[in-house]
């Protein structure tokens, strides 16, 4: 997905939802962020034109809460609770993510994946 700050995003979306798994005080959701607009993009090895400050899903937990729920590694996450996290720091994500009186986290995530099949769909459409 490319991305020209100040025009429209369109995207093909997956709705994940995570429920948090307690351990004492701490809730755990499974997975590490990387990326935001503080970052330098040309680290970022998921986006294609090192020029997205987005937020990615970066490793997952085998079994853990993330994991269960269907969430991979190099999802960009789009929305957190109804919040954008289009432009935002990578402080700004995981504060957004780790809400303590929070028990499920409902994402909006974007994949390659995703996008190449709705791609493909639309390619053999055309050509029926």
């Amino acid at each position: 997905m490319s991305f020209v700050p100040g025009q429209p995003v369109t995207a093909v979306v997956e709705r994940v939802e995570i429920q948090k798994l307690r351990q004492g005080e701490n809730l755990i959701l499974g997975f590490s962020i990387g990326g935001g607009i503080d970052q330098d993009p040309g680290q970022n090895p998921f986006s294609e034109d090192k020029s997205d400050k987005g937020i990615y899903v970066t490793r997952i937990s085998p079994k853990g809460p993330a994991d269960l729920a269907g969430l991979k590694i190099g999802d960009k996450i789009m929305q957190v609770n109804g919040w954008d996290m289009t432009m935002v720091t990578h402080d700004q994500a995981r504060k957004k993510l780790t809400k303590k009186k929070e028990d499920v986290v409902r994402l909006l995530v974007t994949r390659k994946s995703l996008e190449d099949a709705v791609k493909h769909s639309k390619c053999s459409y055309a050509k029926h």
